[in-house]
């Protein structure tokens, strides 16, 4: 690349398509002609001299992109070719890509063609009159003398661009005002070399206060080690290393990103690209600012208006997260600098969002003090809720206890009587004069039995008619309290001509509720299903009650072999004061259902395909309880 020195600064081609497009000085042809209106939208085509890794071409084309069609509105047709020939520079490349975009833009030529960097200036003005004989072209991102090396032609419009690499050296010395020693770092390829002149020629004065290092033709391992080994009061300027001593190529943020990462000091570079990669700053032009300037330039050709020099903006850019690192005060920083990743103070980011806040807190206060007496409310009233549960289940089981009055005096007098005859025959044996002990003992035994029988069957009774004011939670297996209602009702089923039949898993199916009033709801149904099977045939009342898991809850199903629920009744039967039976309250199935959901639980009634009706109770299984069917 050639070089070009003017005013103190660096002025050469490459400056753009590596890391960053540099200060802006535009100059413009006055030989400019208006061209004559399109009746098309515009061809404007983006000359890229590397490839798309170099963030710096890809990110200021991107604004250039962003300015063309907001300005447009969209009506316009942007092209772009990466030309690659930092890797490919041969001639013999460089032809056949002049042969092969002359053939692709052969329909399709360009009105304006951006030049980003003296490599894509040297091909265009070679390839124009074969790619874009009558396209303006618009040459940026190098400097003028380096312009005058490639020989432009006169009717080029120029955004030359410019380093200082001054003003970022004195703006590490504004942040390190105690440091003593300056190191400068840059590749072996012939842009860097050209980079490490400038810097030399531009810091010469600047250097004399310091013990100044240049770090030049080394492997990138070298750099790494050489910097994390200088002197903690040092600068460090990073230009670029495009290459190693070892010729290895790089992208240079990542290259200097690499060597910043273990730097014992701070590290300063003059191109945006190189903030989030270590680097604390510099002095440089945005993206933003550079893709406006040339798409100004563009805008202008493609109009035909009237062009004046345009100087884009320079400015300063620190990493916020880097100056925290290293210590250094944001008091020192140059009038201006732009911080990126910083950190906001809370009022100083949010400060309609903490006065928001306060607002919003004192209204949340008084919503809490409203929700906490709604909460006391509500507790009072699920409080009141429960008792009134307690006071329904009580009465229902007054209810089945009475209904089923008639079998359990029934069935106790089973027992009684059986006591009362093993008790006259005893008496009997021991009227006479050598009596059968053995005899004795096993009517004594019998009528042990028959007591137990009967205290059992006066024990489920009392159960049924004990009232209590809270809710019994416990852990029980739901096939003993099937197997309790059935030993309840059996008696009453044996009365009317039914048959029990029983289903249960081997496993246990445990569920956590009131175990009394689990076992109320299976006589609710139990009774129900008898009452509903009064007009069936004695050989054909069959009252079934199984249990299992389904769907990962203890269900119970009591089936009966009835003339089943109405369709039109079938999703009111659940409702309170809902009843088919003449002399029934409408309670029982509303109690039911209420007993359920309290623990969780649902209840459904549908009708059997083959007669009657069947009722599924679905309980959530217990933790650890088992999951098999």
């Amino acid at each position: 690349m050639a070089l070009g020195k003017g005013e103190g600064r660096l002025q050469y081609a490459g400056v753009l398509l590596a890391p960053l497009f540099l200060t802006a000085s535009v100059v413009f042809s006055a030989s400019q002609t208006t061209p004559p209106p399109l009746d098309r939208p515009p061809r404007v085509l983006i000359l890229y001299p590397y490839d798309e890794r170099i963030a710096a071409t890809t990110a200021a084309g991107e604004a250039l992109r962003g300015r063309l069609l907001e300005a447009t509105s969209g009506k316009i047709d942007l092209f772009s070719e990466f030309l690659d020939l930092s890797r490919f520079p041969e001639a013999e490349h460089v032809q056949r890509l002049g042969r092969y975009m002359a053939e692709k833009y052969a329909i399709r030529r360009p009105d304006v063609v951006v030049a980003l960097g003296k490599e894509s200036a040297s091909f265009i003005s070679t390839n124009r009159a074969s790619i874009a004989p009558d396209a303006k072209i618009v040459a940026a991102g190098f400097g003028n003398s380096t312009s005058e090396n490639i020989d432009l032609p006169d009717d080029v419009i120029g955004a030359f661009t410019t380093f200082d690499i001054l003003k970022t050296a004195e703006m590490a010395r504004g942040l390190q005002p105690a440091a003593r020693h300056l190191y400068i770092i840059g590749g072996s390829s012939e842009f860097d070399q050209g980079w490490l002149a400038t810097a030399r020629a531009d810091l010469a004065e600047f250097s004399r206060s310091y013990e100044t290092t240049y770090l030049e033709n080394l492997t990138i391992e070298q750099f790494i080690e050489r910097a994390a080994e200088v002197p903690t009061d040092s600068i460090i300027l990073a230009l670029t290393v495009f290459k190693d001593q070892a010729g290895r190529n790089f992208i240079p943020r990542e290259a200097i990103g690499k060597i910043a990462a273990t730097a014992s000091a701070p590290v300063y570079g003059p191109y945006q690209t190189y903030i989030n990669y270590g680097v604390v700053g510099g002095n440089t032009v945005t993206f933003e600012a550079l893709g406006q300037t040339v798409g100004n330039l563009v805008l202008d050709a493609i109009a035909g208006r009237p062009t004046k020099d345009i100087q884009a903006p320079q400015t300063y850019i620190v990493d916020a997260r880097q100056l925290k690192r290293w210590g250094l005060a944001e008091k020192n920083l140059p009038a201006g600098t732009i911080q990126m990743y910083r950190e906001k103070g809370l009022w100083e980011g949010h400060w309609l969002a903490v006065t928001g806040a306060f607002g919003v807190v004192l209204v949340q206060a008084g919503v809490i003090a409203a929700l906490l007496l709604e909460r006391r409310r509500r507790k009072d009233a699920e409080s009141r809720s429960r008792l009134h549960l307690l006071e329904a289940v009580h009465l229902n089981q007054s209810a089945t206890a009475g209904a089923l009055s008639s079998s359990v005096a029934h069935e106790l007098n089973q027992p009684l009587s059986a006591i009362r005859n093993n008790a006259e025959a005893a008496s009997v044996l021991l009227q006479n004069v050598s009596p059968d002990l053995q005899l004795i003992h096993q009517i004594l035994l019998d009528i042990q039995a028959d007591d137990q029988r009967a205290g059992d069957i006066i024990g489920r009774m009392r159960g049924l008619l004990k009232k209590r004011s809270e809710i019994d939670w416990q852990e029980f297996d739901l096939n003993d309290v099937t197997s309790n209602a059935i030993s309840i009702i059996h008696g009453e089923a044996e009365r009317r001509g039914i048959t029990l039949k029983t289903k249960q898993p081997t496993t246990e199916l445990p569920v956590r509720a009131d175990k009394v009033h689990v076992q109320q709801v299976v006589l609710n149904l139990a009774t129900n299903a008898m009452d509903a099977m009064t007009e069936a045939g004695s050989d054909s009342r069959i009252l079934t009650l199984a249990t299992g898991v389904v769907k990962e809850k203890a269900e119970l199903c009591v089936a009966d072999t009835g003339n089943g629920i109405p369709q039109e009744r079938l999703s009111s039967i659940f409702e309170p004061f809902y009843t088919t039976k003449q002399a029934g309250t409408g309670l029982g199935l509303s109690i039911a259902r209420a007993i359920v959901e309290t623990y969780g639980g649902t209840i459904s009634a549908t009708n059997r395909p083959e007669g009657g009706a069947i009722f599924r109770v679905a309980l959530p299984l217990a933790r650890g309880g088992e999951r098999h069917s």
